[in-house]
């Protein structure tokens, strides 16, 4: 289900804020809602060591440990007696396993 209320407040907000000009106030407190409903300013996704399950102090022994386990788990070929749906979001999920990887061997410099 896509969010609204940030879009709602951010208008009823942008108007209360420029009363001179209501419409210039509605316009960009919907810009505004629809950037906070869209996650554009979260910073989870930021983070690889979450997505691992691991904290940026574990070993790299700890970090390829958690990858293995993780990518195993959740490989699309591990799926196939799944429906599609399933699938795809196996997909999805080891995407973003493999980039987490990925990002923390760059960082390491690996």
């Amino acid at each position: 289900m896509r969010r609204w209320y940030g879009k709602l407040l951010g208008v009823i907000a942008g108007i209360a804020l420029l009363r001179g000009h209501p419409l210039l106030g509605a316009v960009i407190g919907l810009l505004v809602g629809h950037a906070i409903d869209a996650d554009w300013f979260a910073t989870r996704r930021d983070d690889p060591y979450a997505v691992l399950g691991v904290s940026e102090r574990a070993s790299d022994a700890e970090v390829e440990q958690a990858y293995r386990r993780l990518i195993g788990r959740h490989h699309p070929d591990r799926q196939s007696g799944e429906g599609a749906k399933r699938r795809e979001q196996a997909e999805r999920r080891a995407r973003e396993i493999n980039r987490a990887y990925d990002r923390i061997r760059t960082l390491r410099g690996r």
